[in-house]
């Protein structure tokens, strides 16, 4: 053990802070870094020296790149347990931030993908930056967003969530389109902003510093995306998009022949099912089903070892045909895991939204 703290937790003036602290590991999220994130969260849920929680990450690439991948691959390989109890807790993590009675303010400054976006995208205040890239690149290592992603990109307009994630786009100021941001500042404006998080209100910080966000990208492609992404099947969002006689709709298509077939129908299939579930954490027990289900497929151990072990960017699916993906191979990914094993977080006075 190197002794570093992996999360910074202090109290600077009027707001908790958070830093995550790994940036070798691009602040990669571990097992400890959500508890110790929990604990904190906790124990300044009724503090009242603590009006506003503040969440960064340490160095100049991002705020987290994900899960520690690694570690999942690992687990994956042998049988274990490690990951599925490390969901659980995540995925309460994303839970309690989005219910959490004070302000929560995120700063999604440059990498922000995976857990990344559990972290902070679940916020009350969400601020992204020039140099911000959010992302759900799930279907690109055999596994399917999670975190509340699929609640949270339901919930885009149209099929833009669609579109982010089964491709794994990542956006910047498309970020505020997709209901992933509520603020642009400046990344040279992001230390006076968290200054002023800790001295007044966080409506008056934000505002002293937020800026006209840059042109995005994705407002301009609405017709082919919320037309071609509306298919029931993803062999017919393809067959779409090719027929779009559009470049970035043929872009698109190629990016997804490149995916895990089974994660791209698992995704299709969750974000749909998203969309009549209710509050978060009905959405986030599903994902719960359906990342231990992916633990046991071939496709995640496949997918970690082609994109982050021997990186040869070279993936062999099975099957590695969208024809040969089942309906039944689909269904497995939601099959209850019992009661014993449930995530079990929603109640039947779950709120939809934000309590202040």
């Amino acid at each position: 053990m190197s002794g570093v703290e992996e999360v910074l937790v202090r109290v600077e003036g009027r707001a908790g802070r958070l830093v995550l602290n790994r940036p070798k590991a691009l602040n990669a999220l571990s097992h400890p870094m959500v508890l110790r994130i929990e604990e904190a969260l906790t124990a300044w849920r009724d503090d009242p020296a603590v009006q506003t929680v503040v969440i960064s990450g340490a160095g100049e690439r991002g705020l987290c790149a994900g899960g520690d991948i690694r570690a999942i691959y690992e687990d994956a390989r042998t049988g274990g347990t490690a990951s599925a109890d490390f969901w659980r807790d995540e995925y309460r993590l994303n839970a309690l931030i989005a219910r959490y009675p004070k302000p929560y303010a995120a700063v999604m400054d440059g990498i922000v993908m995976g857990a990344g976006v559990g972290i902070s995208a679940h916020g009350s205040v969400r601020i992204v930056t020039e140099r911000s890239r959010v992302a759900m690149p799930e279907t690109g290592i055999g596994f399917v967003p999670d975190v509340g992603g699929t609640y949270l990109l339901a919930l885009a307009p149209g099929e833009l969530g669609t579109h982010l994630s089964l491709t794994g786009a990542p956006v910047a100021a498309d970020a505020l389109l997709c209901g992933l941001a509520d603020h642009f500042v400046p990344a040279e404006r992001l230390a006076a902003l968290v200054a002023d998080l800790a001295r007044g209100p966080v409506h008056d910080a934000v505002a002293a510093h937020v800026g006209p966000a840059p042109a995005g990208e994705l407002a301009a492609h609405r017709a082919w995306i919320d037309h071609c992404y509306a298919a029931d099947t993803v062999e017919e969002v393809i067959a779409r998009l090719l027929a779009a006689g559009v470049p970035a709709a043929k872009e698109a298509a190629a990016t997804l022949a490149a995916k895990s077939p089974t994660a791209l129908k698992v995704t299709l299939a969750a974000l749909r099912r998203a969309r009549t579930l209710g509050p978060l954490e009905r959405v986030l027990e599903q994902e719960y089903r359906v990342s231990c289900a992916a633990l046991s497929s071939h496709d995640l151990v496949e997918g970690i070892r082609a994109q982050v072990i021997d990186k040869d960017r070279k993936p062999h699916w099975s099957p590695d045909r969208l024809s040969e993906v089942t309906d039944a191979d689909t269904a497995r990914y939601f099959a209850p895991l019992g009661d014993d094993c449930e995530l079990a977080l929603a109640t039947a006075d779950s709120p939809q939204e934000v309590p202040w």
